[in-house]
């Protein structure tokens, strides 16, 4: 369906300040952005504008290779990354960047947020992957492109599903998530947010502790997501 683009606009403008409300971001260190490929067109933050000051309409609007055509700010200095998984990634919706304290500090940390329990599998079907960090020559090119070049990398040398893990963390970066639409995007962020707190606590309750068994994985995820779903309500976009 064709979205209406003023529409787009409020519903991004809404999904960004609604970031500092779940606690995700800090200062301007965030932003969301959606597509519609049927117009052509992509909303996203204005880049360094306080989510105070943010309304629908200084929302910088962008054709499918991320060249504005609407507005008089800068796009967000991300909008090359949201470009390259827009176009790798045709389910995709809606994405967020940010810098959220607990699930940088596993990208920092190098590492993948492993699988402990059911409110990991709700949402995320398995470890959320740690992508590598980019090279000099990634970060001196055409660096915020060749991140989005460095995830869906890890996505496809562990063969996944987007749809299936909608996160992941980059190496001395920070995370990233996207949905079906911007509200979705912003709901798995504070999902791995959350999930990121609570490994922290778990390994350092048990430092030995192992990952949870696949079988309960596959109950708590496909008990909302598989074709047999029977959690919440129809029409449930979480």
């Amino acid at each position: 369906m064709v979205k209406n683009l003023q529409e787009m606009r409020k519903r991004v403008c809404a999904a960004n300040k609604s970031l500092p409300k779940h606690g995700l971001v800090k200062f301007t260190w965030g932003n969301v952005s959606e597509v519609c490929r049927e117009l052509g067109r992509i909303v996203i933050k204005p880049s360094g504008v306080d989510y105070d000051l943010l309304t629908p309409e200084n929302m910088v609007v962008t054709d499918l290779d991320g060249h504005v055509v609407e507005g008089d700010l800068n796009p967000s200095s991300d909008l090359p990354t949201h470009v390259r998984l827009y176009k790798a990634w045709e389910e995709v919706g809606g994405i967020v960047h940010t810098h959220s304290t607990e699930a940088v500090g596993w990208a920092q940390a190098g590492r993948d947020i492993p699988f402990y329990g059911t409110t990991h599998a709700d949402y995320f079907y398995g470890p959320v992957p740690c992508a590598r960090s980019l090279t000099k020559e990634e970060v001196d090119g055409a660096y915020e492109q060749e991140t989005g070049s460095v995830i869906l990398e890890e996505f496809s040398k562990r063969g996944l599903d987007p749809m299936a893990v909608p996160g992941i963390v980059v190496r001395n970066h920070g995370p990233f998530t996207w949905g079906k639409t911007p509200e979705q995007a912003v709901y798995h962020s504070v999902v791995l947010e959350e999930v990121a707190k609570m490994n922290r606590l778990t390994e350092q309750i048990n430092p030995r502790v192992e990952p949870a068994p696949k079988y309960i994985m596959d109950k708590h995820y496909l008990r909302k997501h598989g074709p047999n779903a029977y959690y919440g309500q129809k029409g449930d976009v979480h």
